[in-house]
């Protein structure tokens, strides 16, 4: 999407929100059943998500732990369905009972899922397949196989094998979401033995690319480093440009469209017999997999180059702007936004919180597509926005838009010594910025269909953390909505936390491969229900199901 285009969206989106505002739930509903929206499906649909965020929003509501389950293996979450076991069990989050949708028999190594991606029936195109309008999810196996499984059954409806052992398929990533796939294989290194004895590994990377939806492929390159050079570490393909990262902090891009124009030998289609070198095989079928078809064989032209401490590099705004770190160690924590059509930094374009914390900051364009920037330290977030500078159209200017503070004492600490003379000694110290006794934000996310900016606030003292979910005006920063997590949370724990519109979910990763998953779903709060919020007042209730243990209220 264009830039132009992206701002008159979000521009068009906060527009519909403000409209939504002009009228209560009341007279909305009444609206709807007179069929004010049978014409635009389109408007309808963002007038019920209007709906739902009042509901959501209003004092009345709460969200309730409805039940938990726990598993020796990562658990993931898909659009209203968690998996567990490496995608072996599929369970519903949307009942307020767990609902196993579907539990295969637990798999090899060889068949062990390494990554996997949802894929989701596009709109108003007719697709050659019935099975293609319901959601499915694409996985990579560690024996370099691809395949296509029903979100809600496991059946698999298609297979496609990428190479042999000459590389191993490791990551999955959308090119343009839900439109183009990127297959990407690990680092090829070579055995030490093989070092040793002077033998030279010239590929360091494959990526297979395929168009999704039917699915076909586009074409498989590798990056040689004859043609990229010794010191590259990663590689990417995102939004048509090919981003090739060296170890000394240096990123280039490349336009991907360009380089199928200029290099690719032949196009392929899947399930096609094929003669390649001398070798004959169905693309995508073992053994033969998929044939190299682009083959670089020069440097292709640079679109954009930059230097940036651990490769942090961003592209986003209205116009077009990047967010570097200066690539020394000492400038941890400083960001510089710069304009990609001249690289001048804008007006106040260097941010700087100055934070004295275990954990850096983090800065990100807006996934709202309205060219704004978040900035998170341990106690502040700052949307900031770009602006013409004043008598200057040339130059842009970073403004604040609105802050969210975390709710912290600005208090100091004081230790209390007292000398073999009696003297009473008091030393005074500061504590870190993310110190766990002190609220700190740990998650900052978007939910794009009911335009709320969500945050994740923990304090911990000892070893019981208290977490809180809030819901803020995507617009203005205002605090809407605020949601206790009622589990502990330990800091030292890796957390991830998903809201999806009346949905809350935690997962939780302990020591020693351990997984929580609490499930949260919105109720109308009541009388009785204040009675029983706590756990100490709750019963819980224990159930197994498919061989597996839930707890549940």
């Amino acid at each position: 999407m264009c830039p132009q285009a992206a701002a008159s969206a979000a521009g068009g989106r906060r527009a519909a929100s403000r409209a939504l505002g002009a009228h209560n739930v009341c007279r909305l509903l009444t609206r709807r059943a007179y069929g004010f929206y049978a014409r635009d499906a389109g408007v309808a649909h963002r007038k019920n998500l209007g709906l739902l965020r009042k509901i959501i929003c209003q004092e009345s509501t709460k969200f309730k732990n409805v039940w938990t389950t726990h598993s020796t293996s990562p658990i993931a979450y898909e659009r209203g369905r968690i998996y567990l076991d490496n995608y072996q069990c599929c369970i519903s989050s949307i009942a307020q009972e767990p609902r196993i949708l579907y539990q295969k028999p637990k798999c090899s190594k060889s068949e062990k899922i390494e990554d996997a991606l949802l894929l989701e029936c596009p709109l108003g195109e007719m697709l050659p397949s019935p099975s293609d309008y319901k959601s499915s999810l694409i996985v990579l196996t560690v024996q370099n196989w691809l395949l296509r499984l029903s979100a809600d059954s496991g059946e698999i409806l298609e297979k496609i094998y990428l190479a042999g052992s000459c590389c191993k398929f490791r990551y999955l990533s959308w090119d343009t979401p839900q439109e183009v796939m990127v297959v990407k294989s690990a680092q090829n290194k070579l055995p030490a033995a093989a070092r040793q004895a002077g033998i030279q590994q010239s590929v360091l990377f494959y990526l297979a690319v395929f168009q999704v939806l039917p699915l076909s492929f586009i074409g498989m390159l590798e990056i040689n480093k004859k043609i990229f050079g010794n010191s590259v570490t990663d590689v990417a393909i995102s939004n048509g440009i090919l981003i090739v990262m060296y170890s000394m902090g240096l990123v280039r891009l490349y336009n991907f469209q360009a380089i199928l124009e200029q290099f690719m030998e032949q196009p392929l289609d899947l399930g096609r017999e094929f003669n390649w070198n001398g070798q004959v095989g169905v693309v995508g079928k073992y053994p033969f997999g998929l044939p190299c078809n682009i083959k670089i064989t020069d440097t292709p032209p640079l679109l954009f180059e930059a230097s940036s401490l651990e490769n942090a590099f961003q592209i986003g705004g209205y116009p077009w702007h990047y967010i570097i770190t200066p690539n020394k160690k000492k400038h941890k924590g400083v960001f510089h936004i710069c304009s990609l059509k001249d690289n001048a930094l804008a007006k106040n374009g260097i941010q700087d919180m100055k934070c004295c914390s275990l954990e850096p900051d983090w800065i990100y364009f807006h996934p709202d597509m309205s060219g704004r920037i978040i900035h998170v330290g341990p106690n502040l977030i700052k949307v900031l926005k770009l602006k013409e500078v004043k008598n200057n159209t040339d130059q842009m200017e970073i403004a604040e838009d609105f802050t969210i503070v975390a709710n912290r004492e600005n208090c100091v600490n004081n230790t209390v010594t007292v000398t073999a003379s009696g003297r009473v000694v008091k030393k005074r110290f500061n504590l870190l910025d993310d110190d766990p006794e002190q609220e700190t934000f740990k998650i900052v996310d978007y939910e794009d269909e009911l335009d709320l900016l969500s945050t994740v606030a923990v304090t911990q003292i000892g070893a019981d953390g208290k977490a809180h979910l809030d819901f803020h005006c995507n617009e203005h920063g205002i605090l809407l909505k605020s949601i206790p997590l009622l589990e502990s949370w330990d800091v030292t724990y890796s957390h991830e936390v998903y809201f999806d519109k009346d949905l809350v979910l935690h997962i939780e990763q302990k020591p020693n491969r351990r997984f929580s998953c609490y499930i949260y779903q919105m109720v109308c709060d009541t009388a009785k229900d204040d009675e029983c919020s706590s756990h100490e007042k709750t019963e819980r209730v224990f159930c197994k199901k498919g061989g597996r243990i839930f707890e549940y209220i």
